[in-house]
């Protein structure tokens, strides 16, 4: 009985303190709004009332005396803090909001002699350093707090204040410092590494001029030469990847692997980075080093497939005998099945035979013991029957990917596909359906092409049933992805002569001239995209022909006068514009900046 009053009493005490919570946290979100909307007189009636409750929260202190501030009861503010301080000298912080009260006034030296208080309070009892650190910073007092955090860690060295210091620097400017502060922050604990790149990133970009990337390089240099670490290392490497200098990012993991033979996830990270943005030559050292060091399996069957997706990028002539070099030593079985994915496409893409690439693909699906490998072989066994223009039979791989890996990347990937299909079919409704779902939930890559795919089509479909070239244009596209460019070129061709002023006309001039390229007709390219520019100095394509016609004079012709021309032409005229960072990197290398 006395057992079942007690549960019955601690039940009604538990509920009340839970109502009575509930309550408290009702009245303050009424007060916030209050406060917020300017009603300073009765947000001041509940702050008062949740601070007479709970005279310990400093929350509800510092809205009850910034409500007195603004309905100018200074004097009720500085004797209710003064009474506090009174009746406990503990709560030295209070000497912070004392001294803003003063300043509210604009009694600067009555002011800062309460913060001198509060900062000298920190000598006998470092424990309050954090608190009036973080008081004077929500006044905006930068340097105060600066104080109050760097006093704090000096009385008490277990104390870590260096990141709330370095967003403190940041916020002033001093960029610097801030970038001290964060190397600081890693150097006591290397636990914060990944969230220094996080905040770090925010000053970060990938233009390696930006002062603030030179900055932070010379800082890690700096700390690298009188304390070596690790630390050091994978953050230099970090900034080398987003300055997308994989060179030097390399060097960077090769030097700490070398130092603590650690796993090679690091390098083959870079190198998979490395190969998206097409720098074969640090994927070829990347994947290099991993076929010469590891002693799995796995790790060298990885290495591997990346040196065949180089050799099948470069167009290596090699390329058959390396596919066959591998398949001998290691067959064709389960641990193979990514590379007898890549060997079908070379089959099809490049060596045009979608027939054989098939066989290899059918072969692979009996080595598969997962659906997410049997959906990587259908994904491509899919685009080969594309490419032989089996569109049907196609669909069907795709659309069984979605029904059994539903939400997953290689479904999304697989609803693409469904609609590139549809689109080459000339299905425009189904294909824009498609396109729709994946714009706002698929993964960057997919939402961007499917972004771009849909804006092709809206921008291009017929009015009122009157041919646009939109049929022409996706025939067009489907014999590019058949790699038949001629036959390309000369539909944009029909295009180009029969639908001038249209729309889709400065698209046609732009997908040839990208085809040009690829044949080596540079001046036609060059003719196209001049053509483009001239239709509309403010057309969506400009900025991509300006970059384009950059790119063909520096890789392709060698006139590096022309391509710093259009490379400087993008830096002033497109500010906006997805090339900007490039372009402002090339150009400065061309005019010897780097030198």
């Amino acid at each position: 009985m006395y057992l079942w009053l007690s549960m019955k009493r601690f039940i009604f005490l538990f509920t009340l303190l839970i109502s009575q919570a509930t309550i408290a946290q009702n009245n303050f979100l009424l007060a916030e709004n209050f406060y917020r909307e300017g009603e300073y007189e009765k947000a001041t009636q509940i702050y008062k009332k949740l601070f007479d409750k709970s005279p310990y929260n400093t929350t509800y202190l510092q809205r009850l005396i910034s409500c007195y501030q603004e309905i100018d009861e200074f004097t009720t503010a500085e004797n209710l803090l003064k009474n506090r301080l009174h009746n406990n000298k503990n709560l030295s912080y209070l000497n912070v909001l004392l001294g803003y009260n003063f300043e509210k006034q604009n009694q600067k030296t009555l002011a800062k002699t309460y913060y001198d208080k509060a900062l000298q309070s920190i000598e006998k009892n470092a424990v309050f350093s954090g608190i009036i650190g973080r008081l004077f910073k929500d006044y905006h007092l930068l340097d105060y707090a600066i104080k109050a955090y760097e006093k704090g860690m000096e009385k008490n060295p277990r104390a870590n204040y260096s990141f709330q210091i370095a967003q403190i620097y940041g916020e002033k400017g001093d960029f610097t410092k801030m970038f001290q502060s964060y190397i600081h922050l890693v150097d006591k604990n290397p636990n914060y590494l990944s969230t220094v790149q996080r905040f770090a990133s925010k000053y970060i970009t990938d233009d390696a001029e930006n002062s603030n990337n030179i900055l932070f390089k010379k800082t890690l240099l700096r700390k690298a030469i009188s304390k070596p670490k690790d630390e050091w290392n994978i953050l230099l490497s970090w900034l080398f990847t987003q300055q997308k200098d994989y060179r030097k990012a390399f060097v960077q993991e090769k030097a700490l692997y070398q130092r603590s033979s650690q796993e090679f996830d690091n390098i083959i990270s870079l190198g998979k980075i490395a190969f998206e943005n097409k720098d074969y030559e640090t994927v070829k050292k990347c994947f290099g080093f991993v076929l010469e060091n590891s002693t799995f399996k796995e790790e060298k069957l990885y290495a591997l497939l990346y040196k065949t997706k180089i050799a099948v990028a470069e167009k290596n002539p090699e390329t058959e005998q390396i596919f066959q070099s591998i398949f001998t030593t290691y067959g064709k079985n389960t641990s193979t099945l990514d590379i007898q994915i890549e060997y079908a496409h070379f089959l099809t893409f490049q060596e045009n035979q979608p027939q054989k690439a098939i066989k290899t693909l059918q072969k692979a699906i009996t080595y598969s013991h997962s659906k997410f490998q049997k959906a990587r072989i259908k994904l491509k066994l899919g685009d080969v029957l594309v490419f032989t223009g089996k569109y049907n039979k196609a669909l069907i791989y795709f659309s069984q990917i979605q029904t059994q890996l539903k939400n997953h990347e290689l479904a999304q990937e697989a609803r693409f596909k469904v609609a590139q299909t549809s689109y080459f079919k000339g299905d425009f409704t189904w294909a824009k359906a498609q396109l729709k779902i994946l714009k706002g939930s698929a993964t960057q890559l997919i939402a961007n092409d499917a972004v771009d795919l849909y804006l092709t089509i809206t921008d291009n479909e017929p009015v009122d049933s009157i041919p646009s070239g939109l049929i022409q244009y996706a025939k067009a596209s489907l014999l590019t992805f058949q790699n038949k460019n001629q036959q390309a070129i000369a539909v944009l061709n029909e295009i180009i002569t029969n639908y001038k002023g249209q729309p889709i006309e400065d698209e046609a001039y732009y997908k040839q001239a990208i085809l040009f390229i690829k044949q080596k007709e540079y001046e036609n390219a060059i003719t196209n995209f001049t053509k483009v520019i001239a239709m509309d100095a403010q057309g969506i394509l400009v900025d991509d022909a300006y970059y384009q016609l950059a790119e063909l004079y520096n890789n392709q012709l060698n006139d590096t006068k022309k391509a710093a021309d259009y490379y400087q032409k993008i830096i002033f005229d497109f500010p906006s514009s997805i090339y900007l960072v490039d372009a402002r990197k090339k150009f400065r290398k061309l005019r010897g900046d780097g030198i």
